[in-house]
């Protein structure tokens, strides 16, 4: 079950949490998403992680998502959510309050500073600057002590507790009062910046229908979408989003699925056709049959996948995570060695002088831009490709794809459009065209593949359901079943092998697809089927190659000359035909196993998502096209391309690059700024001013900067 970390601020204390919930059994490899302040536990086990919690962050509280409640639940969540809002807007003014108190003492203590110094009032010094040392660093303090009990040493308050516990103890009260002033205020930045952050992506997925008009006795009556059953009718008025996945059954309009697939031309539908929740309504009013469920619709599964995509963090999370770990006790060793050994071995060395730089080394070691900016430049990376119709399984996902050597379509549907049409029609042995173009059209009537459907269409007469019996679908192959007491055999050439039957050579290589058909035991002939290349499909292709996806092949259960064509049409570098669904996982490892330094580079297999399920899967990167109705390809697929078109995967590569090359300048940033203040703290050259912003300013920076990662445009022409 998904829940909310209510009062999970700081990136360190996920990591804390995070650290403590995986010591409780069943939880091991639980990962909490900082950048969605969430977490995924089993409700047996939500007491136990909420206790676990409470040691190591007493403010951090689990909260239920709540998804799938009522109309009372929905209510009672929007009421909280004002008095949650109502609660932060009271903080945030207790904080600036005191941000600014704090800011009056100090000025004043630093004005009047000196002059108390040497007189009988230096008391006064302490009572003004501690005031306001105490007025912004009492949380600091607090965090601190609490920390120090559940004995972790070394997090970002311990540091600063440190740091100006020191400054206090050689007497620079000015510069203790000045860190814990504008280090409040960096995390007041800080927290505004990423609160913006993810409002932008909450701003992104508000595709969710507030309600839906169900018509029930003649009435229309606005109900919560998931209580609408599957169906019901509902009406969608003109500029409403659609509430549910269902088929119009009534009205014509013209809808827009940019919300869905990122594709900004608007779609018509007239009755029949299938329209999906999140979708924009134009000027028509349409009745709509729900078929699925809300929990089940589409919009749902997209705010499902991307709210879950944060918890698979890519290796740089991962990396940063680990370094943060081993960096903050080493700089903290190296202050200790900087305060101690100079005084010990240089004569003449001021003990206060050492001591100082040591604390401008702690102010400035502490890891806050990295641990904070990288989770969510990842966040805001998945945030903005599915704002165009791109859903990203995990960072991890998103930081494959930079690495894409190989990319390997399937054919049909994938590159081409999938849609069939009968060219050509030989029958052999007595059978007439019209008698094998109905015998292949009965046996195929259960059939929902695109070649099955072509044949019907041509065939253009209804099919009896008491001819057809003991259908069976043969993987690779093609269909078997009884019509009207004959056993009949549809497929590919492979299928008259297996089964023996006796055929002329000239009709084993035949150019394009053709379909076979034998009747009780003979040969009856052959059908022809075209398909046709999709529109954008060599724009992919060559698109992927300017980015340096070094080869593209094909992959196809296709005959060797219809793929050979469409191989050499699109400019691929190989084609491998006349592949079973284990010839493909087969031929995706041997390709993989073939791939360049192995461990940097990445293959993807495209595929429509539903026949493709095992390739997808065993593939470095499994993509399911046009897929969003199928459970088959979300399920399997780590990228899932909501618009049926191959050129989403370069635009999907471009969003993966732009992502990591934020997330890259943002490293580079941070430790290059805190390794140029370092050198100058122990050469003396920089005061502990100076090192505020090199841990403060250098945050909310790279936070600031993390935003852009939602705001990447793809080029028009991809």
């Amino acid at each position: 079950m998904r829940y909310i970390l209510e009062g999970l601020d700081c990136a360190s204390c996920a990591a804390k949490i995070e650290k403590e919930l995986r010591k409780i059994k069943g939880l091991e490899h639980v990962t909490v998403n900082f950048a969605g302040r969430s977490v995924e536990v089993p409700a047996e086990l939500c007491a136990a992680a909420q206790a676990a919690i409470t040691r190591v962050e007493p403010e951090v509280t689990l909260v239920p998502t709540g998804r799938g409640d009522k109309e009372e639940g929905r209510r009672k969540g929007k009421e909280e959510g004002r008095e949650g809002e109502e609660d932060d807007e009271k903080e945030v003014r207790r904080t600036l309050f005191f941000i600014g108190a704090a800011a009056l003492l100090l000025a004043f203590g630093v004005l009047y500073n000196r002059r108390l110094h040497a007189t009988p009032y230096a008391w006064a010094e302490y009572a003004v600057l501690l005031t306001a040392y105490l007025l912004v660093g009492w949380p600091v303090l607090r965090r601190a002590v609490l920390n120090l009990l559940h004995r972790d040493f070394f997090d970002e308050s311990f540091l600063m507790t440190a740091a100006t516990l020191g400054a206090v103890a050689i007497h620079q009260l000015p510069e203790a009062a000045a860190v814990m002033l504008f280090y409040a205020v960096g995390e007041y930045l800080q927290d505004r910046a990423v609160d913006r952050s993810r409002r932008s992506i909450a701003a992104l997925l508000n595709i969710r229908p507030d309600h839906a008009n169900l018509k029930l006795n003649g009435e229309v009556q606005a109900v919560p979408p998931e209580e609408v059953p599957v169906g019901a009718s509902i009406i969608v008025k003109p500029g409403e989003r659609v509430p549910l996945d269902g088929q119009v059954v009534e009205g014509t309009s013209f809808l827009d699925t940019s919300a869905l697939t990122g594709e900004a031309v608007p779609h018509k539908v007239e009755p029949g056709e299938t329209v999906l929740a999140g979708m924009v309504n134009g000027q028509g009013l349409l009745t709509v049959k729900v078929a699925k469920s809300f929990g089940e619709s589409a919009v749902a599964r997209i705010l499902q996948l991307v709210e879950e995509a944060g918890a698979r963090k890519a290796p740089t999370e991962q990396f940063i995570s680990v370094f943060a770990r081993y960096y903050t006790p080493a700089v903290v060793g190296a202050a200790l060695a900087v305060a101690l050994v100079p005084p010990l071995l240089l004569p003449g060395a001021a003990f206060s002088e050492w001591v100082y730089r040591a604390l401008v080394l702690l102010v400035i070691s502490c890891p806050c831009a990295l641990v904070v900016s990288i989770p969510l430049g990842y966040f805001g990376g998945i945030g903005g490709a599915s704002r165009q119709g791109i859903l990203v399984k995990g960072a991890n996902f998103l930081d494959a794809l930079t690495a894409l050597h190989t990319v390997a379509f399937d054919k049909t549907g994938t590159l081409t459009k999938g849609v069939f049409r009968v060219t050509k029609v030989v029958p052999y042995n007595g059978f007439s065209e019209k008698e094998l173009l109905g015998t292949a059209a009965a046996a195929e009537a259960y059939s929902t593949h695109p070649i099955a459907q072509s044949i019907r269409q041509a065939y253009g007469w209804d099919i009896p359901a008491d001819q057809v019996h003991n259908y069976r679908e043969i993987p690779g192959h093609g269909v078997a079943a009884e019509v009207q007491g004959k056993t009949v055999l549809v497929g590919n050439d492979r299928l008259l092998h297996r089964e023996g039957i006796a055929h002329g050579a000239e009709v084993c290589h035949l150019e394009g697809t053709s379909v076979h058909v034998a009747v009780a035991g003979t040969f009856a002939g052959y059908i022809v089927i075209a398909d046709e290349l999709k529109e954008d499909a060599g724009e992919a292709v060559r698109h992927l190659k300017e980015l340096g996806v070094a080869k593209v092949v094909l992959l196809t259960g296709d005959e060797e000359s219809a793929a050979r064509r469409v191989a050499e049409t699109l400019g691929l570098d190989a084609c491998f035909a006349g592949l079973l669904p284990e010839d493909k996982v087969r031929k995706i490892e041997e390709l993989m196993a073939a791939l360049p330094e192995r461990r940097r580079h990445k293959l993807a297999f495209v595929g429509d998502g539903i026949n493709d399920a095992p390739v997808i899967t065993r593939a470095d990167i499994g993509v399911a096209m046009g897929a969003l109705g199928s459970d088959a390809a979300i399920e399997a697929a780590d990228v899932v391309l909501m618009e049926d078109s191959p050129g989403r995967l370069a635009a999907a590569l471009e969003i993966a690059r732009h992502t990591r090359r934020i997330v890259t300048e943002n490293i580079v940033l941070a430790l290059a700024i805190k390794a140029f203040f370092f050198g100058l703290g122990i050469l003396g050259l920089a005061s502990i001013w100076e090192a505020v912003f090199a841990d403060v300013g250098v945050t909310v920076l790279a936070v600031l900067n993390a935003t852009r990662t939602l705001n990447y445009r793809r080029p028009s022409s991809s």
